[in-house]
């Protein structure tokens, strides 16, 4: 219309867009920044020291130390089970040991079910305690001291067996494999101590352990009924007699 201002069209569409292009820069620059912020987190919690899981930490301390009081207590267990047996016999009543032991007869029947399950898991503990002994003395004495001492061990445990006879030798098919056991445990310890002493001329070098292991066994079961004193002194006399025909040659100094 004639008199009236002509509108700039292009002019007033520029201005009406620019909100447009300021909103879509910003947003493109916050998906920038954001991009920025998460690569900088990722990288700290990867490069975040380690804490150790106290949850499962104090519970492996805690299992570790209820088997140690398990096998404490099971070897409490056994050790009143073996003095019971060698005052009273194999046949001595459940609730005595139990009694001896501190703990209740459900305990005893809980960890041996039957009475050769017990006698079974002392005769094995003496075993092992016998046949472990060996090294120990082996590392602190000179071969035949060391040959000397464990003979003497040795009468211990025959001592504590006499406790056991009754039942070992009762033919219960739980306690077959005790001779066997003993064979195997006892002979290497033995043999392993003579080897050592003959390697230095302190005995004869032709000693079968076998043949050793019953021969003190068999005094001691005769020399105990006059007190354990008189067997230990038999056995001294026994390993003594083992110099005869040693071969002072071998010791190689």
């Amino acid at each position: 219309m004639a008199g009236q201002p002509r509108h700039d069209v292009l002019g007033s569409n520029k201005w009406n867009i620019v909100p447009l292009v300021i909103c879509g820069t910003m947003f493109r620059l916050a998906r920038k920044i954001r991009k920025i912020v998460l690569f900088f987190e990722k990288g700290a919690v990867n490069n975040k020291p380690k804490v150790p899981n106290n949850d499962i930490a104090p519970q492996d301390s805690t299992e570790r130390r209820v088997r140690a009081d398990a096998k404490r207590n099971l070897n409490v267990l056994l050790k009143s089970a073996m003095e019971v047996f060698a005052s009273s016999g194999v046949d001595a009543p459940v609730r005595t040991i139990a009694q001896k032991a501190g703990v209740g007869v459900g305990t005893v029947y809980r960890h041996f079910p039957r009475r050769s399950d017990l006698v079974a898991a002392v005769f094995r503990q003496h075993v092992d305690a016998c046949a472990d002994a060996a090294p120990a003395l082996a590392a602190d004495y000179a071969p035949d001291e060391a040959l000397a001492r464990w003979m003497q061990r040795y009468v211990d445990f025959i001592a504590a067996k006499r406790g056991l006879a009754a039942a070992l030798h009762s033919g219960d098919p739980a306690l077959e494999a005790l001779p066997l056991y003993f064979k195997q445990r006892l002979e290497p310890a033995l043999r392993m101590l003579l080897d050592a002493a003959a390697a230095v001329g302190a005995v004869r070098t032709n000693v079968d352990a076998e043949d050793l292991l019953y021969a003190v066994a068999g005094l001691c079961m005769s020399a105990y009924d006059k007190g354990p004193d008189r067997a230990r002194r038999m056995v001294a006399l026994l390993v003594d007699g083992l110099r005869y025909g040693a071969s002072p040659s071998a010791n190689q100094n």
